[in-house]
C-alpha cells in the first residue's frame, strides 16, 4: 500500500504496479499488438491537442456530474471491460466494481468476469454494464444477454473489434496462457458445458475450443430483438461504421483501438473522434477509450463529442497496488485533476465543454 500512499498521478501508480506484479502478469496488462505503436499513438493524440483556457469567469467550485445514457454518474470518467483480472488481484472485478459504486461511476463487466453478475450488482446496483463476446451460438448468446438483464445490469456493451486473436508479441514470447485458477461464472446455465467450464483445470481449453459468432451488421435485428437493454458497440473508429451505429437503431458506440491490443497502426482514439461526433450529429452517445491518464485528457475527449471516457489499465494499476482502495485512488486522481482544470479554464459544469475548448493540430 505504500506505493498508492505516494502516488501523486495515474503514472506513479503505473510504476508501483510495474513493481509490484508478477512480470508475465505486467507484460500482459501493458502490451499490445506487433510494435506496440498504437498503444504510444494514443497518448500522443491528446499530447496534441492544446487547451484554450478562458479567465474572469467566477468559477470556484465546478460541477463534474453529468449522465450516460440517462444514468448519473459523478464524473465523466467509467471503468472500461478488462480480463482477466484475478493475475492482478484476487477480489478481480469485485473490487473494480465496489469502487466504482463508492465513486458513484459505471463499471462494464465482461463475459470472462471472474464473479458472477448478481454478486457484483449487490456491490453497485444501477452502476453496472455488460460486455458481451460471442461464445457458442444465438441461442447461447441470447440467454447470455437475458442473464445479464436480469441480473440488473443497465447497458449491453458489445465489443466489435476482436474478430481474431490479435498477434500480441510480449504474450508469444512469453508463452502467456490464462492461469486454471481464473474462473468465468458468468457463462454456467446458458446452454454450454456447465462442468467443463466449473473445471479451473479445463474451462478455458473449452471456451478455446467453441466456436464464436462472427456478428455482422444484420445480426443486431436478433440481438436488439433479444433485449430491452442500451445496447453499445465498442470498437468505433470510423465515421462510416458510425453512421451505421445510427441506422441500425444502437444507442451508443464507444470510440476504441483496444487499447492498441488488436489491430497496431491505428489512429488515436481522440483524432478520429471529431469526425465520428460530425457523422453522428448527436443522435447517439459517443464514449471513448484509449491512453487517458490525466483529467485533461478527459476535457478534451469532451470537448471533441465524447459524453465520457472509460480506462482500462489505470484501473489495473490501481487494482493491483491497492485493490478497491487503489481503483477509487484512481478515479479520486481523475476527478481532483478534472476538476482543478476546470476552474483553470473556467468551466462551471460538465454542459460548458464544447469544441472552443481546444485547439486540434490541424487548428494550429
Amino acid at each position: 500500500m505504500s506505493g498508492l500512499a505516494n502516488a501523486i498521478n495515474l503514472f506513479d501508480l503505473e510504476q508501483a504496479a510495474q513493481e509490484c506484479m508478477p512480470a508475465l502478469a505486467w507484460d500482459y496488462v501493458a502490451g499490445g499488438a506487433e510494435d506496440e505503436f498504437s498503444i504510444v499513438e494514443n497518448r500522443r493524440g491528446f499530447q496534441r491537442m492544446k487547451l484554450r483556457p478562458r479567465v474572469l469567469t467566477g468559477v470556484r467550485e465546478p460541477d463534474l456530474s453529468t449522465s450516460i445514457l440517462g444514468q448519473p454518474v459523478s464524473l465523466p470518467v467509467l471503468i472500461a471491460p478488462t480480463t482477466p483480472l484475478r493475475i492482478v488481484h484476487p477480489l478481480a472485478e469485485r473490487a473494480m466494481v465496489s469502487a466504482a459504486g463508492a465513486e458513484q461511476t459505471i463499471a462494464v463487466v465482461g463475459t470472462d468476469s471472474q464473479f458472477d453478475l448478481p454478486e457484483l450488482i449487490e456491490r453497485a446496483p444501477q452502476r453496472l454494464w455488460f460486455q458481451l463476446y460471442t461464445y457458442g451460438d444465438r441461442d447461447v448468446i441470447t440467454r447470455l444477454i437475458q442473464k445479464a438483464e436480469r441480473s440488473g445490469c443497465r447497458a449491453l456493451v458489445i465489443t466489435v473489434d476482436t474478430v481474431r486473436a490479435a498477434r500480441r508479441e510480449r504474450n508469444l514470447r512469453n508463452r502467456f496462457v490464462v492461469p486454471p485458477y481464473v474462473e468465468t461464472p458468468v457463462l454456467l446455465g446458458i446452454g454450454l458445458d456447465d462442468q467443463q467450464i466449473a473445471d479451473p483445470a479445463n474451462s478455458r481449453r473449452y471456451l478455446d475450443s467453441i466456436p464464436t459468432v462472427m456478428l455482422t451488421w444484420d445480426d443486431l435485428t436478433w440481438i436488439r430483438a433479444a433485449t430491452s437493454l442500451p445496447i453499445l458497440l465498442k470498437g468505433i473508429m470510423t465515421a462510416e461504421d458510425a453512421i451505421l451505429a445510427v441506422e441500425h437503431g444502437i444507442d451508443g458506440i464507444l470510440v476504441s483501438n483496444h487499447g492498441g491490443r488488436q489491430v497496431d497502426g491505428t489512429a488515436a482514439t481522440i483524432d478520429v473522434l471529431p469526425e465520428i461526433t460530425a457523422a453522428v450529429g448527436g443522435r447517439i452517445e459517443i464514449l471513448l477509450d484509449g491512453g487517458v491518464r490525466r483529467g485533461t485528457d478527459v476535457l478534451k475527449a469532451l470537448a471533441l463529442g465524447a459524453s465520457a471516457v472509460l480506462i482500462g489499465r489505470p484501473a489495473v494499476w490501481g487494482l493491483a497496488v491497492g485493490g478497491e482502495a487503489g481503483v477509487r485512488r484512481v478515479l479520486q486522481m481523475l476527478r481532483d485533476e478534472i476538476e482543478n482544470a476546470m476552474v483553470q479554464l473556467g468551466l462551471g459544469s460538465i454542459a460548458d465543454i464544447g469544441p472552443g475548448l481546444v485547439w486540434r493540430p490541424t487548428d494550429l
